[in-house]
């Protein structure tokens, strides 16, 4: 009798098997978890706004104005971050530093390029870039999509 010997490891097409699977699961993974880190990223620009607008607040109380010597009121107004930068723009429509204008701008050197969002005295909260895209008077801060 013949001894019969036995086939040991994967043929080819099943390694292309295995490789394809591979590939179609990081397809969708990978954008995914970049998605999921910008919108870990816009989260600190809303706090950061958010605490700004209450020093800006404070400041009013205590001045009865938004104006000051360092033009926003409050000293070092811009809080200083990685993924954006911070300006302020005191707004004399309603009377001389009656209101006052906040806008975070992403960086471009990580996930929150492409993101602008601002805030007034009003707190009324607006996104004017999203994704790198123009959006059209959403009255709200955007995080994915359509969604506020």
């Amino acid at each position: 009798m013949k001894k019969q010997l036995l086939a040991k490891g994967f043929t080819l097409i099943e390694v292309m098997v295995v490789v394809a699977i591979i590939a179609i699961l990081a397809a969708i993974a990978v954008p995914s978890y970049n998605d999921y880190l910008r919108r870990a990223a816009l989260q600190e620009a809303f706090s950061e706004m958010a605490n700004w607008r209450v020093r800006m607040e404070q400041f009013y109380q205590d001045n009865r104005t938004y104006a000051g010597a360092n033009g926003c009121g409050i000293a070092n107004p811009a809080p200083a971050t990685a993924r954006f930068a911070y300006a302020c723009v005191i707004d004399n429509t309603n009377g001389a530093g009656q209101g006052y204008g906040l806008t975070a701008t992403g960086n471009a050197a990580n996930v929150a390029r492409g993101h602008i969002f601002t805030l007034n005295e009003a707190n009324i909260r607006s996104t004017a870039e999203f994704k790198g895209g123009a959006v059209a008077n959403r009255p709200c801060w955007l995080v994915r999509g359509d969604e506020c």
